[in-house]
């Protein structure tokens, strides 16, 4: 499906989609750094391989250890049309959703400072709107950080085309809050929002913009001197700004420039080189050459790990995901934007870090292969079963990711998504692999390296908890074959009525039998009301699957389709009521085929309306 194409976007911003996680294993022993000629030879190894095969125009990296940059290089091109090569010192690239862990270096700042509270809800630092007491607990500044407030997902006209089409940030918090929809702390669902309200904050106890704050506490302390959290990108920068693509065709289609409205999770643009200083002073704990951005205490708490579905698998630590490589504690961020794809990670047991980035939307694809090999070449390691954790058993059934939309238009994709768990001999089938037990409640990725844990929430919720992203199980009326079901009935019934109808008229005529006239017309009214849904399955249908992007707001074309279900409503309450008033004027046959009808007419209007298809949930 493609509508929503900016969720497939964010979706990527889990690196369980570009890198595969390893089964955990106790720290690995710290790793010789690597020097400057293997890294080339390496690198120049695999992009070349990995650019040509996946149609990706260019790609920039560097590599830190040891407290210094160990090597950076650019790769192929940076800006097609004019053939500037990528330069990792001059070449901005947008990195995206990395954007958030500044975000997060920024809220520890003001922790360390003692402005803000971890712990405290996030109501104490709102002044303009407040986030509403959905659930008994509060959401904290630590549960935006850990992924895990319980917002739903909303994409739903996150960019705008131009400077002057974003509006203050506040405004945006305020106007497009997404719901909350379940209690905080239970299991992480990825949340873009919960990021921008976390630098939001930022900005109102600091006094500063977000870009002006993570200018000065952020980049010029680094040194960043090409980097910026501004959009448009300044002038003085703007020529080195890289550009994204498509290909297409066998051509290159260069994506627009696209301002973010919720600037902190992913406004920032950086060269490679900028990007390894930031990195150095992370795993420095929080020291660049002589300067600071965070003290040697809260950096190190800022690396400690804060949340895990369980224990087993990886989780997140003050922003930062975990994941486990070859043995190795990585923590570390990827992004995805209109066509930039990045990675960030940091591996603070062999001080090493690795930035890349790549300006095509299936650069994803060139990570999945040099991401892998880089730590099997400079950091190998073995793996071992994890102990500990609970013994849950598993609920068959469809589940849908905890990142998902309830009350928007958005709702649909979770049809379409969701996926089926299985219990078979033991193993279980899900995501269209097979896991194998590897301890209580806890499952191998088959032929994998992915884990796989059973959770339970609060509320009785079953979730499946992975090594990247959780998902949770749907009821029984929200499962795809029963929607398909409930979809096809009505079609079948609606083309009785389409098709028969008429064929029934002609043969009365023909046959000089007259109709009461209150009754036709709740025949017709059924005819059309169910003509009306046929037409807007079909083109639903196509929207879903077609290049349909809600990145700046529904399209017009998809709202004005939206009327159509508002016109089946009112031919079916029509219809209802005349025939009501007809029933006793017409045959057996033909009041049973008008209650099927009717019935199927009602099973539409209850799919649309649960699927938020029933007026304009945008």
């Amino acid at each position: 499906m493609y509508l929503f194409r900016s969720m497939l976007v964010a979706v990527c911003a889990a690196l369980m989609i570009l890198v595969p996680p390893c089964v955990a294993s106790p720290a690995a022993a710290a790793t010789d750094v690597p020097d400057a000629r293997a890294l080339a030879g390496f690198f120049d190894a695999a992009m070349g391989d990995a650019l040509a095969a996946n149609h990706v125009p260019g790609a920039v990296v560097s590599v830190v250890g040891g407290g210094k940059t160990l090597f950076s290089k650019g790769y192929g091109l940076a800006d097609v049309e004019n053939r500037r090569p990528f330069d990792p010192d001059t070449s901005m690239v947008r990195i995206a959703s990395i954007t958030k862990l500044f975000t997060w270096t920024a809220v520890m700042q003001q922790v360390q400072q003692g402005r803000l509270d971890l712990k405290a809800d996030v109501n104490r630092y709102l002044a303009a709107f407040r986030i509403p007491a959905t659930y008994p607990r509060p959401i904290t500044l630590q549960d935006l950080m850990d992924h895990t407030a319980g917002f739903e997902d909303r994409t739903i006209g996150v960019g705008s085309r131009s400077k002057d089409d974003v509006p203050p940030l506040a405004d945006y918090l305020a106007d497009n809050m997404p719901a909350r929809v379940r209690p905080p702390g239970e299991v992480s669902a990825y949340s873009n929002y919960g990021a921008a309200l976390a630098g939001y904050i930022v900005s109102r106890v600091s006094g500063q913009p977000y870009d002006e704050y993570v200018r000065d506490h952020i980049l010029d302390p680094l040194a960043m001197r090409h980097s910026t959290a501004a959009e448009p990108v300044p002038a003085p920068l703007a020529a080195d700004l890289a550009r994204s693509y498509d290909y297409e065709g066998g051509a290159y289609r260069r994506k627009p420039f696209v301002f973010d409205n919720l600037a902190p999770d992913g406004s920032i643009s950086a060269t490679a080189n900028d990007m390894a200083h930031f990195m150095i002073a992370h795993l420095l704990d929080g020291r660049f050459g002589g300067r600071r951005v965070l003290d040697e205490p809260t950096a190190r708490l800022m690396h400690r790990r804060t949340f895990a579905a369980d224990p087993r698998i990886d989780g997140y630590a003050h922003g930062f995901k975990e994941q486990t490589l070859n043995g190795h504690r990585v923590i570390m961020h990827d992004g995805g934007w209109e066509g930039f794809q990045s990675a960030l990670l940091l591996v603070p047991d062999a001080g090493l870090g690795l930035f890349v980035s790549t300006n095509s939307l299936d650069g994803g694809d060139a990570m999945t292969e040099i991401i892998p090999a880089f730590f099997d070449r400079f950091l190998p390691g073995k793996r071992a079963v994890p102990g500990g954790g609970a013994s849950v058993m598993p609920v068959e059934g469809f589940y849908k990711l905890t990142r998902s939309a309830e009350s928007s238009i958005e709702k649909v994709v979770a049809l379409t998504s969701s996926t089926r768990l299985r219990v078979e001999g033991g193993k279980l089938t899900f995501r269209g692999s097979t896991w194998s037990p590897l301890g209580p409640g806890l499952y191998q990725q088959s032929g994998g390296t992915q884990r796989l844990a059973l959770v339970t929430g609060g509320s009785g919720v079953a979730y499946v908890a992975t090594d990247g992203p959780a998902y949770q199980r749907v009821p029984w009326w929200d499962t795809p074959p029963v929607n398909v079901v409930i979809v096809l009935l009505f079609a079948v019934t609606a083309l009785t009525a389409v098709l028969g109808l008429p064929v029934a008229a002609v043969v009365r005529r023909a046959k000089k039998r007259p109709v009461p006239r209150v009754w036709r017309a709740g025949r017709v009214l059924t005819g059309l009301a169910a003509a009306v849904g046929l037409v807007f399955v079909v083109l639903f249908t196509l929207v879903l699957t077609g290049d349909t992007s809600i990145l700046y707001g529904v399209p017009a074309n998809v709202q004005v389709l939206l009327v159509l279900p508002l016109l089946v409503l009112a031919l079916t309450v029509a219809a209802i009521a005349t025939t009501v008033r007809a029933w006793r004027r017409a045959g057996v046959l033909a009041r049973g085929h008008q209650v099927v009808v009717l019935a199927g007419l009602l099973a539409l209007l209850w799919f649309c309306q649960h699927w938020n298809l029933l007026g304009w949930h945008l």
